[in-house]
């Protein structure tokens, strides 16, 4: 059994099966994510009674709801009762006075062969359940529980879909700075699990998950031939050449079907974009200058492309239709912009801004108004979106001897937390919610 295979029967995505616990209460518990006013949400998250891993989900939990930045969880030494009987509820008045908002508690046991992991979510001002479930699913599969459970707390707090029953794919390195190893790799959101996909023995840049599956697409110089573009089945570990053109082919990524992918060739010291179908694996070629045009990406609704371009005299910002009619520049600001990426929801675009010697990582309008800079530095590149629109993930290097690093933020510019990865890493893709493919 390949590497890549049990790493995806670890995951047991068809095989977690969830159950609403109880019917969900009309209790008024929420937060309001945008706004001036906004205030993260106390909550003790009590570790789960029954089996001793337990303790393990809850912590996975508590960690997640702290990363978010919507949740501030409190310090177990603040609890007034360290475990609670799932069948029953908290001390509401206890809780009150230690300053929770909102209690989790829970219960993990075996029933045969399979692991059961039940939660309940108490308003502590109402008293009242706020929302319970329970999941059968295989022991290994114990972390993938925790965070469909974060996941459930995140959207019934917020209204938004969540985000950590996801992965991410990655461009890991390791070696000295001037001769990278670079191979790809898979981490679950919060950094755990990790997995190398390919072997390093060929350098790879840029992958890209596909909205819809588990593939990823990516670039490889291998066998030192000119750059390829492949697609990665993560669940096979089948991999198969994006078509064959004469020049290099680099930036894919797949349209929000998953039914073809758009990607800059470059022929005759330019790069254009063109678009290919997967299975017919025909091209057709959307920009024709002599530019250099890159980094493509759909709108959700797949009408639009995002991309890059220098045919102004610098890189900036242009959108254009899905057949390549009506191409217009969008970024006016200062500096050069580049990596521009739709955001699943459709309301902004993240890029790369330089400038002064700085990269920032940003977002726009899809008209270009409202920019804002979400995080500057000395290397700040590839920004890619969480599947809920919310949070951005990009690869920091601080310079010096060191290398790049994974990053977090969100959209309103209070969250900026380092994922962690056993080496240096870059070019991060967020898969789809895991939940969403079953």
């Amino acid at each position: 059994m390949t590497l890549i295979r049990q790493l995806f029967l670890q995951a047991a995505i068809a095989f977690i099966s969830i159950f609403f616990l109880v019917s969900v209460s009309h209790a008024d518990l929420n937060i309001t994510l945008s706004g001036s006013n906004f205030q993260a949400m106390p909550i003790a998250v009590v570790d789960f009674g029954g089996d001793p891993q337990g303790v393990q989900v809850a912590n996975v939990i508590t960690a997640n709801l702290k990363r978010s930045g919507v949740f501030m969880p409190l310090e177990k030494a603040r609890f007034p009762e360290s475990t609670v009987e799932f069948d029953s509820s908290p001390n509401f008045t206890a809780w009150k006075n230690a300053g929770a908002q909102a209690v989790l508690t829970g219960r993990v046991s075996r029933e045969g062969a399979k692991l059961k992991a039940e939660f309940r979510l108490w308003d502590v001002t109402s008293g009242e359940q706020v929302i319970g479930q329970q999941y059968f699913t295989d022991p290994v599969s114990w972390r993938r529980v925790s965070h469909i459970i974060s996941d459930a707390v995140y959207n019934k707090i917020t209204g938004e879909k969540g985000f950590f029953d996801t992965r991410i794919v990655f461009v890991d390195e390791s070696g000295p700075k001037e001769k990278r190893r670079k191979r790809l790799a898979i981490i679950d959101s919060d950094g755990a699990g990790f997995k190398a996909l390919t072997s390093g023995e060929n350098l790879v840049v840029t992958p890209r998950f596909s909205p819809s599956s588990q593939d990823v697409a990516y670039m490889s110089f291998a066998d030192g031939a000119e750059p390829r573009v492949y697609v990665l089945d993560v669940a096979t570990g089948k991999r198969d050449v994006v078509g064959s053109f004469n020049g290099m082919s680099f930036s894919p990524r797949f349209s929000p079907d998953g039914e073809k992918v758009i990607m800059s060739l470059q022929q005759g010291g330019n790069s254009n974009i063109y678009v290919m179908g997967m299975g017919s694996k025909s091209t057709t070629r959307l920009t024709s200058t002599a530019a250099i045009d890159t980094s493509p990406s759909y709108a959700p609704d797949g009408r639009q492309i995002v991309f890059e371009s220098d045919r102004g005299g610098g890189q900036q910002i242009y959108i254009m239709g899905a057949d390549g009619s009506g191409q217009k520049r969008v970024s006016f600001g200062s500096g050069s912009y580049s990596t521009p990426v739709w955001s699943p929801k459709g309301d902004y675009i993240a890029f790369t801004k330089q400038g002064g010697g700085r990269f920032a990582i940003g977002i726009m309008k899809p008209d270009g108004s409202g920019e804002k800079i979400l995080s500057e530095g000395f290397h700040n590149e590839g920004p890619s979106w969480a599947p809920n629109g919310r949070y951005i993930m990009f690869f920091r290097d601080s310079g010096g001897a060191g290398g790049p690093k994974l990053h977090m933020v969100d959209i309103n510019g209070r969250v900026d937390v380092t994922i962690p990865t056993p080496a240096y890493a870059s070019d991060p893709a967020w898969s789809p919610l895991l939940t969403d493919l079953r």
